[in-house]
C-alpha cells in the first residue's frame, strides 16, 4: 500500500514542510502551519509544472530598452509616492490598518480617471455595489464610466475584464477574491498566490494598471504569504494615527521608481484628498515650553519642521523609558551618551520622548534636537521657537553632519526661523544664523 503524502504550509508565509512543526523557521510564527490534503498537494504540483516555460538567453546589449510611460492619477502626493504617477501594465499593494483610508483613496483615484473619459472597474468582495455608490456619493467620486462589480469568484471578475476595455481596476480585496479552481479556503496562501498571478498576467498581457488591496496582521505586515510582496511591482502602505486627520503614504517597493519619497494626506469630510501644507502641522510655532525643541527632518524630498518633545521626572521605582515616534534603543544609546559625557544621573529618571502630530521619524538627523529636548526638561529650560536642532550624534559624542542640510536650511528660512544649530556651516548663503557644534558637551551652552 502506496504510504500517505502529507504536505504542511503556513498560512502566514507559504513554508512548506512533510512534517508538523510548532514554529515556523521562515516567519518564526507559532501554530500557522496548516495540513494540506491530496487534492490541494496535486494542485500545487500541477501549477508549479504549467509554470515552467522554454526561453532563450539573449545578449544584454542586444535588448531594447523600453521608455516607463507614466499618467496622472490626478492626486500629486500619490503620482510623488509612485514615482511620477501610474504605470500601464503595473501591478501595485496597498496595505494599511482597518479605516485608515486605502478604500477610500482608491474610490477617489477611480472617480478621478473616470472623470477624464476612462473605463474604471472597481472590483469589491468585503462591500456590496449600494455601500460603495453611497461612499462615491460624499467623495464625489461617481461617474457613468466608473464600473462597480461586488464578486469574489475570480472567474466571474475575467469574464468582466474581458468584456471592456478598461484603463483602471481596483481590487477590494486581495484575500477576499477566491478561485473555484483551486481547491483551498478564500484567503489562504494558495488562494492568494493564485490570484495574484492571475491578476499579474491580466496586468501584463493587457497593459492595464491594476491595484490590490491587501489586509495586515497585527504586527502591521500585509496578510498572506511573503511571495505577495515579490510578485507584485509595487508596495505601498499607509501610516497614521487614528486619532489624527493625517494619513502617510510610504514606498516599500517600487520598480518603476524611487522608495524614498512620501505622500501626506489629510481625512476630513469628504474623504482623503492631499495636505496642502505641512507648515506648521508638526510644531508649535508661537512659543516653546521646556522639555520641547524642533528639528527639520526629510521625508523623501519634503523637508519637514517637526517638535520633539522630552518629560524628564524622578523615578520612584525602576526607571521608565519610553518613546513615540522615535527609536527606543536610540533613546537608550543617547541617555547613556548623556550620563557619560555630561555626568547627568539620568539613570534615576523617568524619560519620555514624544513626535509631535504622529509622524515617526526614520533619519538619526534629529539625534540632536532629541538630546535638547531631554536637557530642556531635565533644567527646566525653555528653548527658542526660532531655533532648529539639526545633527546626528555618534557614540563617542561627536555631532556629525546630515544629508541635505542646505534644503533644510533653506525651508527652514522660508517658515520664518533665524538660527541654526548644525554640524558644520552650510556651503551657500541661506541668510540663516548658523552655529556650529561639533560635540555633545557644547549643547549645554544654549540651555
Amino acid at each position: 500500500m502506496a504510504k500517505k503524502k502529507t504536505l504542511f504550509e503556513c498560512q502566514n508565509c507559504g513554508f512548506q514542510t512533510p512534517r508538523w512543526i510548532g514554529k515556523c523557521p521562515s516567519c518564526n510564527s507559532w501554530d500557522s502551519l496548516i495540513e494540506l490534503n491530496s487534492e490541494q498537494i496535486e494542485y500545487l504540483k500541477s501549477s508549479s509544472s504549467n509554470l515552467v516555460a522554454k526561453s532563450k538567453a539573449i545578449p544584454i546589449t542586444k535588448i531594447k530598452a523600453e521608455d516607463i510611460v507614466r499618467f496622472s492619477s490626478d492626486s500629486n502626493e500619490l503620482d510623488l509616492v509612485l514615482g511620477g504617477g501610474i504605470v500601464p501594465g503595473s501591478l501595485t499593494l496597498i496595505g494599511g490598518s482597518p479605516g485608515i483610508g486605502k478604500s477610500t483613496l482608491l474610490l477617489k483615484i477611480a472617480g478621478n480617471l473616470a472623470n477624464l473619459e476612462n473605463e474604471v472597474l472597481y472590483v469589491s468582495g468585503e462591500e456590496s455595489a449600494s455601500q460603495i455608490k453611497l461612499r462615491g456619493d460624499r467623495l464625489g467620486a461617481n461617474c457613468d464610466k466608473l464600473y462597480l462589480l461586488a464578486e469574489i469568484n475570480m472567474q466571474n471578475v475575467i469574464e468582466e475584464i474581458e468584456s471592456k476595455d478598461y484603463a483602471f481596476i481596483v481590487i477590494d480585496s486581495i484575500q477576499t477574491i477566491y478561485d473555484s479552481e483551486v481547491p483551498s479556503a478564500p484567503g489562504s496562501v494558495t488562494q492568494v498566490r493564485a490570484i495574484t498571478f492571475e491578476l499579474m498576467r491580466l496586468a501584463k498581457s493587457k497593459n492595464i494598471p491594476i491595484f490590490i488591496i491587501g489586509h495586515i496582521t497585527k504586527d502591521g505586515s500585509i496578510a498572506g504569504p511573503r511571495v505577495l510582496e515579490h510578485m507584485v511591482d509595487t508596495v505601498l502602505y499607509f501610516e497614521g494615527d487614528s486619532n489624527s486627520d493625517l494619513r502617510l503614504l510610504r514606498s516599500f517597493k517600487n520598480r518603476f521608481g524611487s522608495t524614498n519619497e512620501v505622500g501626506i494626506f489629510e481625512m476630513d469630510g469628504s474623504g482623503l484628498r492631499d495636505a496642502k501644507s505641512m507648515s506648521e502641522r508638526f510644531f508649535n510655532k508661537e512659543s516653546l515650553m521646556p522639555g520641547s525643541a524642533l528639528t527639520i527632518i526629510m521625508e523623501g524630498s519634503r523637508p519637514i519642521v517637526i517638535e520633539v518633545q522630552a518629560l524628564v521626572t524622578p523615578a520612584y521605582a525602576n526607571s521608565k523609558r519610553s518613546t513615540t515616534g522615535f527609536d527606543g534603543n536610540r533613546l537608550n544609546m543617547l541617555l547613556a551618551l548623556l550620563e557619560k559625557k555630561l555626568d547627568l544621573p539620568l539613570g534615576t529618571y523617568d524619560i519620555f520622548v514624544n513626535v509631535v502630530g504622529g509622524i515617526k521619524i526614520q533619519e538619526p538627523s534629529a539625534d540632536l534636537a532629541i538630546v535638547a529636548a531631554i536637557l530642556s526638561s531635565f533644567r527646566e529650560r525653555e528653548l527658542s521657537s526660532k531655533t532648529l536642532f539639526v545633527g546626528e550624534v555618534s557614540l563617542t559624542g561627536e555631532v556629525r553632519d546630515v544629508p541635505n542640510l542646505m534644503q533644510r536650511l533653506k525651508e527652514a528660512k522660508t517658515q520664518g526661523f533665524s538660527n541654526a544649530i548644525t554640524p558644520s556651516k552650510p556651503i551657500e548663503s541661506v541668510d540663516l544664523k548658523c552655529f556650529v557644534t561639533d560635540s555633545v558637551e557644547k549643547i549645554i551652552e544654549w540651555m
